[in-house]
């Protein structure tokens, strides 16, 4: 019943002890990515799913999963507009990046008008073939060299 399913396999495979993905937008850019807290022996096939989950998203993504996801989306962003000081800090993330305050209703429209095919694409032009920015604290060891982990942005291993 996990939510995604990067969720299920850091679940089944006790890959991690938590991840969190994360998206902030602002004017000109945006920076999107995922951390995550593993112990030192699994941060290598922690790392390989994660990565190979998003070179899905540039293939293979469904319909059925981004109707998921878009549903979990619009949820997810009423539900932290519950009191006066998260709606302030959404109004002024929206001034910054858009000069405006988006209705609810537009907000809305935007996200269903995203199809698995916008998935892939945007994936494909920001992910597949990209080197990824990487930060890692702590016995990191086991971490994969990043020539390793840039490959993985290409091809995947079994």
């Amino acid at each position: 019943n996990l939510s995604s399913k990067l969720a299920q396999l850091s679940c089944h495979g006790n890959l991690c002890h938590s991840f969190q993905s994360f998206n902030t937008s602002y004017t000109d850019t945006g920076l999107w990515g995922i951390y995550m807290v593993c112990e030192p022996a699994t941060v290598a096939d922690m790392l390989h799913v994660v990565q190979k989950e998003w070179m899905r998203l540039c293939t293979s993504v469904t319909e059925s999963e981004v109707a998921r996801a878009k549903n979990l989306l619009k949820t997810n962003m009423l539900l932290q507009l519950d009191g006066s000081t998260p709606i302030c800090e959404d109004i002024g993330r929206q001034m910054l990046c858009y000069n405006r305050r988006i209705p609810i209703p537009e907000l809305e429209a935007r996200i269903d008008a995203v199809s698995a095919e916008t998935i892939r694409e945007v994936c494909t032009k920001y992910i597949y073939e990209k080197s990824p920015a990487l930060a890692a604290v702590g016995p990191i060891e086991q971490l994969p060299e990043f020539n390793q982990i840039c490959s993985n942005m290409r091809w995947l291993r079994d």
